[in-house]
């Protein structure tokens, strides 16, 4: 007979109830599907080919520019090894219209620790338009499509150029120590509108200048307030400017009249759930988008239009960094991922791409496109290079010492301080050149220490975590006490379902020769503890102001370098750990089991114990006999023995008849026999005590005293 006692059947749920529940896990399933289409789009793009890219050498230049780098996490370069080939024409995936191909686009892409401006015509390769050490941020196309005004620190500091397309040539416009950026053209290319840092006693902030591009007049400051303005775009009318500003609390679009003087200044967004950036005027002046980055984990674009200005704003597709084409019928966008970069184009009136999209090299800083100039070209933009970068570390494999095939040494990390100062040998010179890239644009040594590095296989389990990338030698987490110094802070990136963290650095030197003005609301920690309950719930909240001074964009940097960062925990909003904003990995395209294989053997992966795999599916496992006659005795055990046993125990304490034994203390009765000798002090009936006493000798003895005496005291 079994010794499995069939349960009381249960009664299926209605049949409306289960067709609502299946309509509900349908929802679910959609929603979650919207929500991680960037990350299947980066898997995809990761399994497309790379698109060929090529360079372009200007003409007055003594040296060969070197190209785009390939787009795997392989470092960026420093020097080109050039070889001259004929460019060849790159079928693209996705067709591109005639009337899009008459444009130009210029990108700013990141190349390791330097950042460098790209000619891309729709359809075509990217070509390259500067090189050389520094950061080349922010290019602007003139509305003639000659001239290209742009943001550079070449020179030691943040100043304002304008590359000539014609023949080349670089101009300086601006030569101050503040950090100038984000530059504009006016619709008649006379005048440029741009941002400015303004340093203070008491700190500074980013505010809109604007001046004329030949210098014959001093700057013009648009703005003057305590919080910081950005990102301004010149209306095609000319008589507008749109901008980004934190006077409201929060990054929010701005667009100044220049013919009011009094209620100059309107907000046009109004959106406290949003964090808008880089907004973008169509060609006709009646449109204008930007992108905002919403709480549901999706930076998608906003429209909003002049002739209705108070008609709700209307959601576009997702992107950052939007650029109109000349015909304003299409929009070129940055789709980003948490670690990736994409090229892509909409269409302004139907749904649908416009653009193949295309992997970028490294994070942009930057996004124009306007009308390309009917000029003769130069000759070297004709013939294109193709170059074999030279990265900026060389891997130097340890000898084996008699290894497995496929498994990899430790290496120790030479000046590091951390518990365990190793990291994978494949690995261990990618660590070595962020380090130094960090203090060279930082101006301190930030990463010689770290919080962790290598973890050993046998450390007790982070909770929440299973693919702990530390075990694999391939991660670390920095130190985060600058944090607590305030020299270090994060802003938040939600991508989807996850939660990523950009950090920024301070810079040793404040006098705008290293890192750049903060644009971005930092996030708060330390708010969780405030006392204000949706702090709480939210683990933390937005700074009420952008800290003053210049920052290094370290997530930026790594990322260029091929360390990526990694999301936080589902337990972050309780748990600082969680957060992980301090952990980077080099995963070099593998996932975290194929590294684990690299460091440890399969038979430490399969079983975490060392009892053999045999003997947990033994057949014991079989007969739940055992344990249903365990369980039965159980449920008797309490009630039966035990709880009879322990109320006849409880009897000894009415058996404490000590207290009847205590009757002796009635019998105490020599307080009354005491009476006589106490109370009648004066009565002569204690005469009494001393006869006990022999008399003298020769005395007398007294009479006895009568036994009606004695009576009396007891009556």
């Amino acid at each position: 007979m079994s010794a499995h006692t069939p349960g009381p059947r249960r009664s299926k749920p209605p049949r409306a109830l289960r067709w609502v529940v299946i309509g509900m896990a349908a929802l679910l399933a959609l929603l979650g599907f919207a929500a991680l289409a960037p990350f299947m789009l980066e898997q995809l793009q990761m399994l497309a080919p790379p698109v060929p890219t090529v360079q372009a050498q200007l003409p007055g230049r003594a040296t060969p520019l070197p190209a785009v780098p390939s787009l795997s996490p392989t470092l960026a370069p420093v020097l080109p090894v050039v070889e001259d080939s004929p460019v060849t024409a790159v079928p693209l995936p996705v067709p591109v219209s005639a009337a899009l191909r008459q444009g130009l686009a210029v990108v700013a892409m990141a190349e390791g620790p330097d950042v460098h401006l790209f000619a891309f015509p729709p359809g075509e390769a990217l070509q390259r338009l500067t090189d050389g050490t520094g950061q080349d941020i922010h290019p602007a196309l003139s509305p003639d499509g000659q001239r290209v005004v742009y943001s550079s620190n070449r020179s030691g500091r943040w100043d304002l150029y304008v590359l000539n397309l014609v023949d080349g040539q670089v101009t300086r416009l601006t030569d101050t120590p503040e950090y100038e950026g984000a530059p504009r053209w006016s619709p008649d290319g006379l005048w440029l509108v741009y941002e400015r840092y303004i340093g203070s006693d008491t700190g500074g902030s980013l505010d809109i200048f604007i001046q004329p591009v030949d210098g014959s007049q001093p700057p013009f400051q648009l703005t003057d307030d305590i919080a910081s303005d950005h990102s301004p775009d010149w209306s095609p009318q000319g008589r507008k400017i749109a901008f980004i500003s934190t006077r409201s609390g929060e990054s929010e679009v701005w667009v100044a009249d220049l013919d009011q003087v009094t209620n100059r200044f309107e907000n046009i967004s109004r959106n406290q759930y949003e964090v808008e950036a880089h907004p973008a005027w169509s060609p006709d002046g009646i449109r204008l988008v930007w992108s905002a980055a919403g709480r549901d984990g999706v930076t998608s674009l906003r429209e909003w239009r002049s002739d209705r200005p108070d008609a709700p704003v209307r959601t576009l597709d997702a992107g950052d960094w939007p650029a109109w084409n000349p015909g304003g019928d299409a929009l070129m966008v940055d789709l980003a991922t948490p670690n990736r970069s994409y090229l892509t184009g909409y269409a302004a009136s139907a749904p649908g791409l416009a653009l193949p999209v295309l992997q970028a090299s490294g994070p942009l800083d930057g996004l124009d496109w306007g009308r390309l100039a009917d000029i003769p070209w130069p000759p070297a933009w004709a013939i294109a290079k193709q170059v074999t970068p030279t990265p900026l570390f060389a891997i130097a494999l340890a000898p084996d010492a008699g290894l497995p095939q496929g498994r990899q040494n430790l290496a120790p990390l030479q000046g590091i301080e951390a518990p365990y100062p190793l990291m994978q040998d494949r690995v261990d010179e990618a660590f070595y050149a962020l380090k130094a890239a960090t203090a060279g644009l930082a101006g301190w040594d930030f990463l010689s220490a770290l919080g962790q590095a290598y973890q050993p296989l046998t450390s007790p389990l982070t909770p929440g975590l299973f693919d702990n990338w530390l075990l694999t030698g391939r991660a670390f987490q920095f130190n985060t006490a600058p944090a607590d110094a305030g020299w270090l802070i994060i802003v938040r990136e939600d991508y989807g379902p996850y939660t990523y963290w950009r950090v920024y650095l301070r810079t040793r030197y404040q006098d705008g020769s290293q890192g750049r003005p903060l644009t971005q609301l930092p996030w708060s920690l330390a708010a969780r503890h405030s006392g204000l309950p949706l702090a709480y719930e939210q683990g933390g909240a937005l700074a009420q102001f952008i800290p003053p001074g210049y920052w290094l964009d370290f997530t930026q940097l790594a990322n260029a370098l091929g360390w990526e960062r990694l999301p936080a925990l589902s337990t972050w909003l309780n748990s600082y750990s969680g957060t992980r904003y301090n952990e980077f990995v080099f995963t070099d395209g593998q996932d975290w089991f194929t590294s684990m294989l690299e460091v440890y053997p399969r038979a430490a992966l399969d079983t975490p114990t060392p009892v053999s795999s045999p003997t947990p599916t033994a057949t014991p496992t079989e007969t739940p006999t055992p344990t249903f006659t365990n369980t039965a005795t159980r449920w008797i055990a309490p009630t039966a023995t035990n709880t009879r046993t322990r109320w006849p125990t409880f009897t000894p304490k009415p058996t404490t008849t000590p207290r009847p034994t205590r009757t002796p203390t009635p019998t105490l009765t020599l307080r009354p026999t005491l009476t006589p000798t106490l109370p009648p002090a004066p009565s002569p009936t204690l005469t009494p005590a001393p006869p006990t006493v022999p008399p003298p000798p020769g005395a007398t003895q007294p009479p006895q005293p009568s036994p009606t005496l004695s009576k009396t005291p007891r009556e």
